[in-house]
């Protein structure tokens, strides 16, 4: 799957469709984000079942300030619309294939469990 271009016209509609989503928050003028870039988009290539973003903070100002991003590269993840994992700075290629296969493996019915109990939804 190609990296879709992420806006905020664009953004709940690719959390809604998608069962898992990887956002990379970037910017043209961040040395570390010209390394990461790559990586990420080889990722794309391997996981075609999962939707790989990429957000330029610089184009998309308002949805970096609505996740209170301050630090770039930035990686998020969604799974079934739950934001599991939001760290800045690059990962090396192992270590991104190894954190999509730990969000692969979550009991995804346990964290709904969970967050419904933290709600005060029994």
């Amino acid at each position: 799957m190609a990296t879709i271009d992420l806006t905020k016209d664009n953004f709940q509609e690719t959390i809604d469709k998608n069962e898992i989503v990887l956002i990379d928050f970037w910017a043209d003028w961040c040395g570390p984000c010209k390394m990461f870039g790559p990586v990420f988009t080889a990722a794309s290539e391997k996981h075609e079942d999962i939707a790989f973003c990429s957000c330029n903070t610089e184009e998309q100002q308002e949805l970096a300030a609505n996740f209170g991003i301050r630090s770039i590269p930035t990686l998020m993840i969604f799974r079934q619309k739950v934001l599991l994992m939001q760290q800045a700075g690059a990962l090396p290629a192992e270590a991104l294939d190894e954190v999509i296969q730990k969000v692969r493996d979550l009991d995804m019915d346990e964290i709904m469990k969970k967050i419904k109990e933290e709600e005060g939804e029994d």
